[in-house]
């Protein structure tokens, strides 16, 4: 979350970062009216808590029965009404708190003004689309015709937006993630083995609630969560926690199921098996201190290229505009693959500077041997998602007869298969 007193010493910065992500800024105004209203009462308590303080020191030497009776009465008073702005106070910080909750981070400088996805910026692009001698099918028909991909059952056993990978085709993804771990473990990310659960408070600091409520799976009798990205439970690790400086930077890297309702993409990519309501991901997580954040910004991209370039993915990297970064993000960039089959380029990764706008919410600081406090700043990537990285090696490796070439860096996770047929 942003800082109160920047909303207090700097409100139209705060105003034109939301402006700039086409959001209505009405909201610093009310809360700049309550942050006012706040500080009367707080004024007043004070006040009146002074009064309390010095009248219950001349109560003792007060010899005449009535006067001090008279004395404690008034005071009695008094007390009543502390306990009532008090409760007034309280009341006014939740609605502050819920408030400020409903306000994005503000974007740097650097991040281009746009409206939506339409006005991100291409800033490279790495690999040649490839060329095939013959037409190249969509996943969801490869697939079905190897036996690796069968939708019906899927939808048989739960709904619509699942399916089953069988045989080889769930090891390819199997073999995919285990390939992404043991890179980011090379790269210098320590592997985390997190739940698959977590309670509100945990993604309630990563901030995904209240705004994405509505997209979350809860348990219904407990206060737990089915995590929607394993950015969530890395999140939670340093909650209210000190880290010394001397360690910092921290890079995780962890693979979890990620489970979304998707009600904010319903009829978007029905074909196939690109968007669904359960997925897996290979995440990279970083706190570093905020000096060190755009270098381990630009480091956490590069990881995420070299997952691509080793696959021999065709890729792009997109500087992502106000309209498109996310809630967390002060900015961000997502990496796109080449898919043949679909004829399309599909997001595999959306890399974030968060800033300290997660460690406010999640209470993570550092402390240097001066003593010096202050909040870390966390970033997210992910190394990357499936099922799209499944889709582009299943479409670009696609052979004449219908088979699937296994690209060399997934042999070691393969049983010594170099291809589905």
């Amino acid at each position: 979350m942003i800082d109160i007193k920047l909303v207090r010493e700097e409100p139209q910065t705060v105003r034109n970062g939301m402006q700039k992500r086409n959001l209505d800024s009405a909201v610093v105004d009310e809360l700049l009216a309550i942050d006012e209203e706040r500080r009367e009462l707080l004024q007043k308590v004070e006040t009146l808590k002074a009064e309390r303080n010095t009248v219950s020191r001349e109560i003792g030497t007060i010899k005449d029965k009535n006067e001090r009776d008279a004395k404690i009465a008034a005071m009695k008073v008094v007390s009543d009404s502390i306990t009532s702005f008090d409760e007034k106070i309280r009341s006014i910080e939740e609605k502050q708190k819920q408030l400020i909750m409903t306000i994005p981070n503000i974007p740097l400088p650097q991040v281009p003004v746009g409206k939506d996805e339409s006005e991100n910026i291409v800033l490279k692009t790495a690999g040649e689309k490839p060329a095939f001698d013959f037409e190249p099918l969509p996943h969801w028909e490869l697939g079905e015709k190897l036996g690796i991909l069968d939708f019906e059952r899927g939808v048989k056993i739960t709904g619509s937006r699942f399916y089953i990978l069988s045989g080889l085709g769930a090891r390819l993804q199997r073999a995919l993630i285990a390939f992404m771990l043991d890179l980011h473990i090379r790269q210098g990310y320590l592997e985390k083995y997190t739940p698959f659960m977590v309670k509100s408070a945990t993604l309630f600091a990563a901030g995904q609630l209240p705004k994405f409520a509505d997209n979350l799976y809860k348990d219904h009798e407990e206060d737990l969560y089915m995590v929607p990205t394993a950015e969530v439970p890395l999140t939670g690790l340093h909650m209210d926690e000190f880290i010394d400086a001397e360690t910092l930077p921290l890079r995780y890297t962890a693979y979890t199921p990620c489970f979304r309702r998707e009600k904010m993409s319903a009829g978007r990519d029905v074909r196939g098996i690109k968007r669904g309501h359960q997925f897996d991901k290979v995440e990279m997580y970083t706190y570093c201190k905020p000096e060190e954040s755009m270098r381990e910004f630009e480091r956490m991209v590069a990881d995420a290229e070299e997952t691509c370039k080793l696959l021999g993915l065709t890729y792009r990297v997109l500087q992502l505009c106000t309209g498109d970064i996310s809630f967390n993000a002060c900015i961000g960039y997502d990496l796109e693959v080449w898919a043949p089959g679909c004829q399309e380029w599909l997001e595999v990764s959306s890399i974030s500077n968060v800033g300290n706008f997660q460690a406010r919410r999640a209470n993570i600081k550092y402390k240097d041997a001066d003593g010096r406090k202050d909040y870390v700043h966390t970033l997210n990537g992910s190394g990357l998602g499936m099922p799209r990285t499944l889709i582009a090696v299943m479409e670009n490796y696609q052979q004449p007869d219908g088979s699937i070439r296994i690209p060399e860096v997934l042999l070691p996770w393969m049983g010594g298969a170099t291809e589905i047929r």
